[in-house]
C-alpha cells in the first residue's frame, strides 16, 4: 500500500457502517488482544485497555527506531473493539460484574510474530503495566456477519441488537451464538453518551431449509 492508511476511508465497509443492519463477510485480521471479566469501568478494564494501547502505540511509533519493520507504512491507529459474553449466563446482561471480555486494537500488516515480540519487550521496559503479559497477538476471522452503526449509548444498544436480529430474521440469516463485538468509534471520555458511534456486530449464518 502506497500513502497513509486511514480505516474509516481504507476500510470503510468494516468501520463506518449505515445506521440500519447489513450482512457482511470480515476477513482474517492480525490483533493484539487481551481476554478479561467484570465492570469495564473498573481498575482492571482500565489496566488492560492501557498495555493494549502502550503496545499499539509501540508498533505505530516504530519508524522513528533503528529497526524500522519490513513494510512500514503510514497509518491511522485502529479503534478499540471489544468481544462481550457472560460470565453466567443466568444472571442478567445488566450486571456489569458478570461480564467476559476480550478487547482488542487491528495491527498493521506488516507487523510479524517476530516484530510484535521485541516490541512486546520494549514495552515492558518502558511502559511497565501488569496487563502486558497477558496480552496476544493472533489472527482472527468474523466470516459472514450482520452488522451496523449505533448511534448513542451502550445502554440502548438491546434495541439495536433487536433490529439487527429482525433483519437477519427476514432475510435467511441466523445469529451463531449471543457473543458479539463492538467497535468503538468514538473516546467516551471526550463524547457525551447521546452522540457515540459505535459498530455492533454478530456471526451469522445462512438459515437452514427444509428439503
Amino acid at each position: 500500500m502506497s500513502g497513509k492508511i486511514d480505516y474509516k476511508k481504507d476500510y470503510k465497509a468494516f468501520y463506518v457502517p449505515k445506521t440500519v443492519p447489513e450482512i457482511i463477510d470480515v476477513p482474517s485480521m492480525p490483533f493484539i488482544s487481551i481476554e478479561g471479566t467484570g465492570d469495564p469501568n473498573a481498575a482492571p478494564f482500565a489496566e488492560s485497555t492501557g498495555a493494549l494501547y502502550s503496545l499499539t502505540y509501540a508498533v505505530k511509533m516504530s519508524y522513528k527506531s533503528d529497526n524500522v519493520p519490513a513494510g512500514y507504512y503510514e497509518y491511522t491507529v485502529f479503534p478499540l473493539e471489544g468481544i462481550w459474553d457472560l460470565v453466567d449466563h443466568t444472571k442478567p446482561s445488566t450486571d456489569k460484574s458478570n461480564l467476559k471480555f476480550k478487547i482488542m486494537i487491528r495491527q498493521p500488516d506488516f507487523l510479524t510474530p517476530e516484530q510484535y515480540a521485541r516490541f512486546f519487550e520494549q514495552t515492558k521496559k518502558k511502559k511497565p503495566n501488569p496487563r502486558l503479559d497477558d496480552l496476544r497477538f493472533e489472527t482472527l476471522e468474523d466470516g459472514p456477519s450482520c452488522q451496523m452503526m449505533h448511534l448513542g449509548r451502550f445502554e440502548d444498544e438491546p434495541a439495536s441488537f433487536a433490529r439487527m436480529e429482525a433483519f437477519c430474521e427476514e432475510n435467511g440469516w441466523t445469529r451463531k451464538s449471543k457473543l458479539h463485538r463492538e467497535i468503538y468509534l468514538s473516546d467516551p471520555r471526550k463524547t457525551v453518551p447521546e452522540k457515540r458511534k459505535t459498530v455492533l456486530r454478530f456471526a451469522v449464518e445462512a438459515k437452514r431449509t427444509d428439503s
